[in-house]
């Protein structure tokens, strides 16, 4: 999959509705409305060999959509709702696969089904719900400007940005789970779908909203 194409995951009703009242700056420059879900079909949506693209997320997202279509994540085809998504690669299924199972999965369709199969739809919805945070286009600079927030996502539960500029740039994600390393976010796969409303940023792990 082309590294451009974003993880999936959108904002609730209720944050749509907060962001279609919110009205543009009079002087801000007009974003795009590329939608993610064109992004994310756009290369044919199958699984290969390279574990630093989105397939595992990809196929997560149209599996939710076909079992729930009137799941919040359908709302990744409306390009005109401001989302920033934090997308897992598929290395960091991976690594959640084998923390779940204790087993090493190498192919990307076993993992997704391994986990498919484990958690089913609706906690795969609310897992994928936690790496969004609505309302908000967050580009790289306002993510590495934005050092100790507490991002409120659209599954509801919170994420505190870390942000360290010595000796390297790091942006580290904090989340619900206390036992197991934080995702960090991938600074080759940063402001995926940019100028549009809608961008995401890659991230090295999949964030957990409860502590496994």
């Amino acid at each position: 999959m082309k590294r451009r194409v974003p993880a999936i995951l959108a904002a609730s009703a209720l944050a749509l509705g907060a962001v279609q009242a919110t009205a543009p700056a009079a002087n801000a420059k007009a974003a795009g409305e590329d939608s993610l879900a064109a992004l994310l079909t756009s290369d044919g949506n199958t699984f290969d060999k390279n574990k630093n693209d989105f397939d595992i997320v990809t196929e997560a997202a149209l599996a939710i959509v076909g079992a729930k279509p009137e799941s919040p994540v359908a709302l990744l085809a409306d390009g005109s709702t401001r989302l920033t998504v934090f997308a897992p690669t598929d290395q960091a299924f991976r690594l959640l696969a084998e923390d779940l199972t204790g087993k090493t999965i190498k192919s990307e369709k076993k993992i997704f089904e391994a986990l498919v199969e484990l958690a089913g739809v609706d906690t795969i919805e609310t897992v994928l719900l936690y790496h969004v945070v609505p309302g908000k286009t967050l580009t790289s600079n306002k993510v590495l400007k934005a050092d100790g927030a507490r991002l409120t996502t659209a599954q509801g539960g919170k994420v505190k940005v870390d942000v360290k500029m010595k000796p390297s740039v790091s942006i580290t994600l904090k989340d619900r789970d206390k036992n197991d390393r934080d995702p960090k976010v991938v600074l080759k796969a940063l402001d995926l779908n940019k100028g549009n409303k809608q961008v995401a940023h890659g991230i090295d792990r999949v964030l957990r909203p409860i502590d496994l």
